[in-house]
């Protein structure tokens, strides 16, 4: 077990593509099963269009309906360019369903060059990110929603039926900027590629913009992805993609090498502050059954509370 001052730590399950296109509906059941029978309470879903993977509004709807305690969180979603009225509909409706197992988590960018065509926005891309996520929050929340900004106008807008509770809107980013926003509009933060010193510096830079906006972010509410190079699989292939994203830092602050290189990197991001944590396979994995028995032995034991 890892302590932390700031709460309990939680460690999720990513999923990567599936083996090949055949696969990919049986290979997602197969996930789905192997989670729900096992002790991890999250899995997370990628917005990678052009790639072998379920979306992840659709697959957080299967996982959820296919499951009764599993938590199903999209990480992370490309916000600009879909209708923030449509998504508000779509997310409310899947948290009436599935209560407190709904974890959406949202970006401004396609992670890859191809998708980002797939997204277009009315306008500048950031301007159009951060109204959107204004216009999102008030729809989950409010009765009756009137908005008449740069790129969107609603005129007494109504989301029905709205959660007891209101969704938690967790953000990405690694820039500057990028924490900033965390600090002024959302509710969380997970990170991708960075290292255990750089997230405990953009916690503080997200708590200071956060405090500046007379806002709080929860204390619990700090995580960041991992990445694992599993035992039998290129461990070469999955340090130089750290690289190809992260050139000016070391890819063994960014990968863990094998389980216990998984746990360490848990360990240091821990002192600095996370407590949440993805977990996520550098290549397709054979077996999920097995390596979830893996992850729940070698990893599981970390987490706290």
């Amino acid at each position: 077990m890892v302590d932390s001052p700031h709460g309990k730590v939680r460690i999720g399950v990513g999923l990567l593509g599936a083996r090949s296109l055949a696969e990919l509906g049986s290979e997602f059941d197969e996930v789905v099963d192997a989670l729900d029978k096992s002790s991890v309470d999250s899995l997370w879903l990628a917005d990678l269009a052009s790639k072998p993977v379920i979306d992840p509004m659709v697959g957080s709807t299967w996982a959820a309906a296919r499951t009764r305690r599993l938590k199903v969180g999209t990480g992370v979603t490309v916000l600009p360019g879909r209708n923030p009225m449509l998504l508000a509909a779509e997310l409310a409706s899947l948290a009436v369903l599935a209560p407190k197992r709904i974890l959406p988590v949202f970006g401004i960018r396609a992670a890859s060059p191809e998708d980002r065509q797939l997204h277009p926005a009315p306008g500048r891309l950031v301007a159009v990110f951060e109204e959107s996520l204004v216009v999102l929050r008030r729809l989950l929340t409010e009765e009756s929603v009137t908005h008449h900004g740069e790129f969107f106008t609603l005129d007494d807008a109504t989301i029905l039926p709205r959660p007891d509770r209101p969704l938690d809107l967790w953000l990405g980013g690694r820039a500057e900027a990028g924490l900033r926003r965390v600090g002024r509009l959302a509710d969380g933060w997970l990170a991708s590629y960075l290292t255990p010193a750089e997230t405990a510096r953009a916690r503080t830079v997200i708590e200071n913009a956060a405090r500046d906006a007379g806002r709080t972010i929860e204390d619990d509410h700090y995580g960041t992805n991992i990445w694992i190079a599993l035992p039998g699989t290129d461990l070469d292939a999955a340090l130089e993609r750290a690289t190809v994203q992260r050139p000016d830092a070391d890819p063994r602050d960014l990968v863990g090498l094998g389980w216990n290189g998984a746990a360490e990197l848990i360990r240091r991001h821990v002192d600095s502050g996370l407590t949440k944590f993805v977990v996520r396979p550098s290549a397709p994995v054979d077996d999920w059954f097995t390596y979830l028995d893996r992850f729940t032995e070698e990893l599981g034991a970390l987490e706290s509370g």
